[in-house]
């Protein structure tokens, strides 16, 4: 099978995030049982314009701010000379419309919409642009098959106007081999964020707990791990808060780092107003950390309540705070579900979701689908 991917961004890209490692997790596996699989995907400085990645032929075009404008005449020409059988389109942030130009196979991976979350995210006239072009999606994209990674997103683009019929779910995997336990021990009273930081993620709200959570707990650390165009705010509000001195601003991490830290962290956790899953989740889990999650799309799939982590009303910054202290004050609780998120974080599994889209492209091919 010769398969097309378009994505904004490759996992390489420092803007990289859950869509990528998503992406290459799935397609590095099913390139490496013989399938050729290319990815079209924007450029970043120092960025090589043609690599192999995970088994990958990454072939980029432009920038973040451009990549959209190449993507048709270069689509065209990747089918032309390489025989594609199929077109997969990650739609991730503004779609590519690919419908309109090309007429084979294809199918959407979808992680999450945006939809009216975007305005937290961005400036207004941009956050407009996105609203209604993910508006349009529907119509343009009305006999194109969806693959979903849970049933948060299904639901959502069900709501969207996507015929239920035509969605498939496939859940995110873990790494059992890079995210685990390991030998290395928690370190009391850390609380961690980790992922993009985004405005839409509202990571201030675990700033504006920390307050009254040193109050209870004068020996808490919180770190905020990665990087993105909102961690100037945060700085803003964690000075404002003067609790600068509590939080640890990593920046981008290794993924090596990445692991050290949800070792050593004793709860992560995860404020953002919307997920397509909440991939930071089950490694933190694999790596015996439960998660105190808002309940919110995407994050009320992959916390189930009181077993790996703590779902609270997302926003309610005093629900927040006592779902932390509920578990840093309850070691004996906190010890229970470090165990349990173990065991939760062991039923995905990249392998079993690879093989189901494979089976997925295999019956778009055939128009089984």
């Amino acid at each position: 099978m010769n398969i097309l991917i378009v994505n904004w961004q490759d996992r390489l890209n420092p803007f990289a995030g859950g869509a990528e490692v998503h992406l290459h997790e799935i397609f590095g596996r099913i390139a490496s049982w013989g399938h050729k699989v290319t990815l079209l995907a924007s450029g970043f400085p120092g960025a090589k314009k043609i690599e192999i990645v995970d088994g990958i032929n990454i072939l980029r075009k432009g920038t973040r701010n451009d990549f959209n404008f190449f993507v048709p005449l270069t689509v065209k020409e990747i089918v032309r000379k390489e025989e594609i059988d199929i077109l997969v389109e990650d739609l991730n942030k503004i779609p590519f419309f690919t419908p309109l130009f090309m007429k084979i196979p294809t199918i959407v991976i979808l992680l999450h919409r945006f939809g009216r979350s975007i305005f937290k995210e961005t400036i207004l006239p941009f956050a407009i642009y996105v609203y209604v072009t993910e508006s349009l999606v529907p119509f343009i994209y009305k006999n194109i098959p969806f693959d979903v990674i849970s049933e948060s997103t299904k639901e959502d683009i069900v709501m969207s106007g996507i015929p239920e019929e035509r969605i498939s779910i496939h859940y995110c995997g873990i790494d059992i081999d890079r995210y685990n336990r390991g030998k290395r021990n928690k370190i009391p009273f850390l609380v961690t964020f980790m992922g993009r930081i985004k405005r839409y993620k509202s990571i201030e709200h675990l700033l504006y707990a920390v307050p009254s959570l040193i109050k209870e707990f004068p020996l808490l650390k919180v770190m905020v791990v990665g990087d993105g165009d909102d961690l100037p705010h945060l700085k803003k509000v964690a000075a404002s808060l003067k609790i600068l001195d509590r939080i640890n601003f990593t920046g981008f991490v290794s993924e090596d780092e990445k692991v050290r830290i949800l070792q050593e962290s004793e709860i992560v956790v995860n404020t953002s107003s919307k997920e397509g899953w909440g991939l930071t989740v089950i490694e933190s889990n694999a790596c015996g950390t439960p998660v105190v999650a808002a309940d919110s799309p995407g994050l009320r799939d992959s916390v189930k309540d009181g077993f790996n982590g703590i779902l609270y009303p997302y926003g309610d910054i005093e629900a927040l705070s006592s779902s932390i202290s509920r578990l840093l004050k309850r070691p004996e609780l906190l010890k229970k579900m470090q165990t349990d998120a173990i065991e939760w974080s062991k039923k995905f599994d990249w392998d079993r979701s690879a093989k189901g889209i494979l089976e997925l492209l295999t019956k778009r091919i055939s128009c089984e689908i």
